[in-house]
């Protein structure tokens, strides 16, 4: 589905209700093109887990379910519901295939809306179930490292709206680890590096920004926009020409966690009838030094 504004240009895909295009009104490219030589995921919605789980194996109740890594919403197609020339609405709901990894009901709901120089995103999920259904949402956009307005890659900046200081974790055999390490931001500037994703993905889960922006001092640029997503993640693949800014509200399993699934920290318990929302927004600056 193609959404258009006066400042972009989008398309989402059913497979996955992912973003899979977005460029400016010069129709110049934003979102990274899923080169296989790199990474063939563009901005996917991970669902109903962030991360991995112990063996990629959900236990609920003794009993396991294979659950590959950020989740099977990913992988599947979705019924559009609604389209217009600024938005579109997609659904996927429980059946047969889910109930074998994620023996759970529900209803996912994600929205994309084209505003002037935003595109919102938001999931919704649903619990038409008789009992909690624990659940993670998280998005994982990649965006071309460098932008198309100038500078190299190590030119690029990720400015926060506050100071970063709290260590952060790294992912251990797809898991969590115990162990932190020093923040890299230095007070809200996180300069992206190679090497800083030699050791994979960075994990900020005390975070106390809530938007950030990328892109090159004094050239244009992208502001993340994040109030309702407690954790990030930053992620590249040293040499690769993109950067993910991921915003999520879950984390992989912790080293050591409790194996029963609705245990794992991280998980939103959505009440029978209940829905919670989640999402984020990308908004184009002329300078995202201003």
């Amino acid at each position: 589905m193609k959404l258009t504004s006066d400042f972009f240009k989008a398309e989402v895909a059913a497979l996955g209700a992912e973003l899979v295009r977005l460029t400016d009104k010069e129709g110049r490219e934003l979102l990274w093109n899923g080169d296989p030589v790199f990474w063939t995921g563009r901005a996917p919605v991970l669902f109903p887990i962030v991360g991995r789980l112990p063996g990629d194996e959900l236990v609920h109740e003794g009993v396991g379910y294979p659950m590959a890594q950020h989740g099977f919403a990913r992988r599947r197609m979705f019924e559009l519901e609604a389209h217009t020339s600024s938005s579109a609405s997609f659904v996927l709901r429980a059946d047969e295939e889910t109930r074998r990894q994620y023996p759970f009901d529900f209803v996912l709901r994600v929205t994309y809306t084209l505003v002037e120089a935003t595109l919102t995103v938001e999931a919704t999920v649903e619990n038409p179930g008789a009992v909690p259904l624990p659940a993670s949402v998280g998005f994982h956009p990649a965006f071309r490292w460098p932008l198309p307005y100038g500078g190299t890659r190590a030119d690029h900046q990720l400015i926060f709206e506050k100071a970063e200081t709290a260590p952060i974790h790294r992912p251990v055999g797809g898991l969590l680890s115990t162990a932190t390490e020093a923040n890299p931001a230095v007070d809200t500037i996180v300069e992206p590096t190679d090497a800083m994703f030699a050791r994979d993905a960075l994990i900020f889960l005390d975070l106390r920004s809530h938007h950030l922006r990328y892109g090159v001092p004094g050239e244009p640029g992208l502001e993340v926009d994040f109030p309702g997503m407690p954790h990030l993640g930053l992620w590249s693949k040293p040499g690769a020409p993109f950067l993910c800014i991921e915003p999520w509200a879950g984390y992989a399993t912790p080293e050591q966690a409790p194996a029963e699934f609705t245990q794992k920290p991280g998980l939103s318990h959505i009440q029978p009838g209940g829905s919670k929302s989640f999402g984020f927004s990308l908004r184009w600056l002329p300078d995202i030094g201003r």
